[in-house]
């Protein structure tokens, strides 16, 4: 660990309690047309509270806002509202498209950039581009309802709105000066080439709490006097205590209630004149009445109007703070040097984090990819207990109206989460978090382990040991990674901090031994040792909704849902060989899992006409089972068929010393029975690897030749951008099936999606996927450090070109690097073809990380702001400018970690 003062800060923050991270981004970007505060009595959330409403109706749940920090029970709030002389309604919060206005389903409609961020929030930074002409709502949502599936989307930019630069650029940085004294930088620059005028009005509100709950005590702001040159806004909150917002000038404060305009919203009278709408319409619609003249309320803006000359920017200063006036001589006395120190800080916590030899564009590309992550915490706050009896569902009382999520009425979420994307995503999904846990603990490893804890406590996880999916389904199955992401994480604290945190793997190992548990009884259906559970994620990739009754009858035997769980059984194997060096019993444990995985390896290799591997192609897929007890595979090469290469595990010779009584088990399971030796790749004795290795892994040597010739070969899997999760052989050999005189129908699609079976955007007929890439990457070099330079493969198949597997690997993290830097031409192909955003200078340098990118062109394609798994892009640059294979095959299992904090 470096000793830069944003470390110190993190050190602080663990050891001795100090509450550096107690303010950060945590509002959300989208509250409304969630299912938290969805009310209807269909569930659709979308029409129930749109945009539209948002303005005027307080939130149940939660809070959203522009640009916007909290703190981490979100009970005060600030943000920024804007407003060009021209907009209907105020920019409070950001706009999109709902689920069934995109072509490509829900859609944020807006330009903002998550361009920095430290671990305790420090300092961070964010940007906005702000047109100076009207937004134009309704044009985006009536042409993307005009537009097929099978069209591209409408975007801002080509509204026209961007034209001449007709636009603000507004920087929003936030400096901490202590935990609780925050200052808040607003820069706003006119790129156009005549004056414009913009109203910039910071916020501060209370979440309301008052009206849902009689008995909480209702919280205040007002204005008071400040020193002179500043106008003050102070608040009092019975949890909180008092805070103040200082802001710099003598400008109007305009106060109003955080509450619903029921007037509006529901043609009722409003018990006050006050509502939630009101610095809204005294601004846009010169309504004098609408805020509060005694300068009181539970929201209130400081409303700056300021003419900003053609290229000119204008900076406001503001203080978020818990000192009082009486505290302080002058709020901004060290505001510009304290400023200045926190962005110094920052820089010098990323250039200790990113390696010396990365170039300037990978770096930027590693810290803007981190600094979203770090934007994406949210305060996810949902009593379904209590959200299920306002819907009129009492699981206590037998013959209560079922709602969704209503077995799921012991859950109480109630923490800061990573979110996959704060717009698009509002909502953790525990499969992203796990591969969002990876890339934190580059730069947050309390954060990352707390994640991973979370989804395993009693609020969270189910009695039977489900772990929940998301909001709108909780019981939909997520792909078990879990254990996977712990077991790293617990590695990178042993690598980073030199200790051992034990308590936290006997606490993962035991829920999570509950959560295996619970797959196997759940869907092993018959015992077979072959699973299934659903989509699992890769929601349009089969031939068949996996979520549904299959049209055909019967059920699927995963190949992808075996794998894994024998990922899961592998990752647990070495959780439990960790702690029995400890605690002997954890031996047990580790014997159950290896029976697992020699059970699993042996029915998923079968090569009967029921298997999995098909001989013939030399790759796996999904069998259907009929009802008549017959079995078909469905030739379809996906993700589906590379995900049994991922569950490959090594074990290295001090991890087998751990457990004498496991080898004497495993050699007498061969013993008897020596036809599972067939089943996996070997080893054991005779068949140790470098430093003599072992490996466990359900390709066998020739398999994975096979496998590998398909994955890397240009014409299928292998695209100038990474692995496709589709192979693009399929384009011009659709998979078909026919059943009941209905034809489904599989072909490759580079880009978005022609078929809605899951629904919204999600889209895997093809493109590349960042976390599956990264489960791969982790698979070769699981090999490699296996075989070292006895294996070798044509890399791309074809070209002649041999390479060892640490090569391949090295060469897919290049191709999915290439999406986010620049090329030849000074162009980045996750821009596509958006010229703005290739060519201007205020634009080009500004990444983002999308959901998912074209298979053929890299283009950024999904959720714009998928800085969650997308993130990972962070830590495979990284692992690649810092070790080489010799470096990589002599470290061995701590490779992926720390080749030495002194480079850091």
């Amino acid at each position: 660990m470096n000793n830069c003062d944003e470390s110190v800060r993190l050190e602080e923050a663990r050891t001795a309690n100090v509450p550096w991270k107690r303010w950060g981004p945590y509002l959300s970007e989208r509250q409304w047309a969630t299912v938290r505060e969805d009310y209807s009595e269909n569930g659709n959330a979308w029409d129930y509270f749109p945009h539209d409403l948002a303005r005027s109706r307080a939130y149940r749940w939660g809070e959203d806002g522009l640009a916007g920090i909290s703190d981490d029970k979100q009970l005060l709030c600030f943000g920024m509202a804007l407003w060009n002389g021209r907009d209907p309604i105020l920019k409070e919060r950001l706009f999109g498209l709902t689920n069934r206005e995109g072509n490509h389903g829900e859609d944020v409609k807006e330009y903002y950039f998550y361009l920095d961020n430290t671990p305790t929030h420090s300092y961070m930074k964010y940007l906005y581009k702000y047109p100076h002409a009207a937004f134009p709502y309704d044009d985006l949502v009536a042409t993307n309802k005009r537009r097929a599936r099978t069209d591209p989307e409408y975007e801002l930019l080509d509204t026209g709105v961007f034209n001449e630069d007709r636009y603000f650029d507004i920087f929003v940085e936030y400096a901490k000066q202590t935990p609780e004294d925050i200052l808040v930088q607003i820069s706003a620059c006119n790129r156009g080439s005549e004056p414009a005028t913009l109203h910039i009005l910071p916020t501060l509100w209370f979440r309301n709490t008052w009206t849902w709950s009689p008995m909480v005590a209702k919280p205040a702001l007002r204005e008071i006097v400040g020193k002179q040159g500043s106008s003050v806004v102070a608040g009092s909150h019975v949890l909180l205590g008092e805070r103040y917002l200082y802001c710099e000038g003598d400008i109007p404060l305009l106060f109003t209630e955080n509450e619903t305009n029921n007037e509006r919203i529901f043609g009722a009278r409003n018990p006050s004149p006050y509502v939630k709408d009101g610095i809204n319409d005294y601004v846009v619609n010169e309504k004098q009445t609408a805020v509060n003249a005694e300068r009181v309320g539970t929201k209130a803006a400081a409303h700056y109007r300021i003419a900003i000359g053609a290229g000119d920017t204008v900076r406001l200063r503001l203080r978020l703070s818990d000192l009082a006036p009486a505290a302080m001589d002058d709020p901004f006395q060290s505001f510009a040097e304290m400023m200045r120190a926190r962005q110094r800080e920052a820089d010098e916590f990323y250039c200790a984090l990113i390696p010396n030899k990365v170039s300037e564009d990978k770096a930027c590309v590693i810290r803007q990819a981190l600094a979203g992550m770090l934007w994406s915490k949210q305060y996810y706050n949902f009593d379904l207990g209590q959200w299920l009896k306002d819907h009129g569902d009492d699981p206590m009382y037998p013959g209560a109206r079922a709602v969704r999520n209503s077995e799921w009425f012991h859950m109480v979420n109630d923490h800061i989460i990573s979110m996959p994307d704060k717009w698009e995503f509002p909502w953790y999904a525990a499969w992203d978090l796990a591969f969002h846990a990876m890339a934190l603990s580059m730069v947050d490893l309390d954060f990352a382990k707390e994640q991973l804890e979370l989804m395993l406590q009693n609020y969270y996880l189910h009695a039977t040991g489900q772990i929940p999916a998301y909001e709108w389904n909780f019981s939909d199955v997520n792909p078990p990674v879990h254990a996977w992401a712990t077991i790293f994480v617990y590695r990178m604290q042993q690598a980073f901090q030199g200790q051992e945190d034990l308590e936290f793997l006997k606490r993962s190992f035991a829920k999570l031994l509950l959560n295996f548990t619970w797959w196997v009884n759940r869907h092993d259906r018959l015992g077979k040792n072959l699973f299934s559970g659903g989509f699992l994620g890769l929601d349009n990739i089969g031939i068949f909704d996996r979520s549904a009754p299959l049209p055909t009858g019967g059920h699927l035997e995963q190949a992808d849902g075996t794998a894994w769980v024998s990922l899961f059984c592998q990752n647990m194997l070495e959780m439990a060989v960790e702690l029995a060096a400890h605690d002997s019993t954890y031996e047990d444990m580790a014997i159950k899992f290896l029976d697992h995985l020699l059970w699993i390896a042996h029915a998923m290799n079968g090569t009967g006409a029921d298997g999995m591997w098909d001989e013939e192609d030399g790759f796996y897929y999904d069998v259907l089972c009929l009802p008549d007890g017959s079995a078909t595979r469905l030739k379809v090469r996906s993700m589906v068929g590379l995900l049994p290469l991922c569950a490959t595990t090594v074990i290295e010779a001090w991890q087998r010393e751990r457990v004498p009584r496991l080898l004497v088990v495993g050699a007498d399971r061969l013993k008897r029975m020596p036809e599972l030796r067939a089943s996996f790749h070997p080893t054991g004795p005779g068949h140790l690897g470098m430093k003599e290795r072992g490996i466990f892994a359900l390709l066998t040597p020739e398999r994975l030749r096979r496998v590998l010739s398909r994955t890397l070969d240009e014409s299928e899997f292998l695209s100038p951008y990474g692995i496709r999760a589709l192979s693009r052989w399929h384009a011009d050999h659709p998979y078909t099936f026919h059943v009941a005189g209905n034809e489904f129908r599989v072909t490759y699609l580079p880009g978005e999606s022609d078929n809605g079976m899951f629904g919204g955007n999600s889209n895997w007929r093809g493109p590349v996927w960042m976390p599956m890439n990264a489960l791969l990457v982790r698979a070769l070099l699981s090999f490699y450090s296996f075989y070292g330079d006895t294996f070798k493969v044509e890399c791309p198949t074809g070209s002649g070109k041999s390479m060892n597997l640490f090569e391949v690997a090295r060469e897919i993290v290049a191709r999915l690097t290439r999406i986010f830097l620049q090329d030849e031409s000074g162009h980045r192909p996750v821009y596509g073809r958006m010229e703005k955003f290739q060519t201007d200078p205020h634009w080009k340098d500004y990444v983002q990380f999308f959901e998912y990118f074209h298979g053929d062109d890299g283009a950024g394609l999904g959720a714009s702001h998928q800085t969650g798994w997308t993130g990972l892009i962070a830590r495979l640059i990284d692992l690649f400018e810092r070790l080489d294979a010799k470096e990589f095959l002599e470290i061995g299992k701590t490779a992926v970690l720390v080749k030495d904090q002194t480079t850091r």
